[in-house]
């Protein structure tokens, strides 16, 4: 059954078994290769294990076939977020958001990413006129918005991923 062998990777992957819990998310999807949970899940196991190219090809391969759902949108943009690609992960978020406007998470992330995008902007400010004074305050503000939280479920960037299991 679909939903035991979910839970047996989400298990695997909680337990740190990541390795474990891919090899077992891509023998459910051999045979299954249109599940949205199970794809959505290794997708987000591809992304905590730093690898950013597979977890993007994932992704980005459940918004062409689920285009109606935001969760994988979101956590595209948290692995565009976590390489500095802030222009892809606000095109992302945007999209989560048009798709679900009560989804809290992704209008947290898209404030976020604005905040990463400011921070640049004002940096490249002062890097092109270092006399602009206002521009520091504003900088060293931007910056104490985007320090990262001490969360479990916020990365380095600050941009939180949904839960695997929320995918139809």
């Amino acid at each position: 059954m679909a939903a035991d062998e979910l839970a047996e990777v989400l298990r695997l992957r909680q337990q740190g078994q990541d390795d474990a819990a891919l090899t077992k998310a891509d023998s459910f999807l051999a045979s299954h290769p249109k599940d949205a949970q199970m794809r959505f899940a290794k997708a987000s196991l591809l992304a905590d294990m730093k690898r950013a190219p597979e977890a993007i090809a994932a992704f980005e391969s459940l918004t062409q076939d689920h285009p109606d759902l935001a969760e994988p949108y979101n956590n595209l943009a948290a692995v565009y977020a976590s390489a500095g690609d802030y222009s892809k992960a606000r095109a992302a978020l945007e999209q989560a958001v048009r798709l679900n406007p009560g989804y809290a998470t992704a209008h947290e992330n898209l404030g976020d990413v604005y905040a990463a995008l400011a921070a640049q902007s004002y940096a490249s400010a002062l890097r092109l006129d270092p006399s602009r004074a206002g521009v520091q305050g504003k900088l060293a503000h931007v910056r104490q918005l985007t320090t990262p939280v001490r969360a479990a479920s916020v990365g380095a960037t600050g941009a939180a991923a949904s839960q695997p299991a929320t995918p139809r």
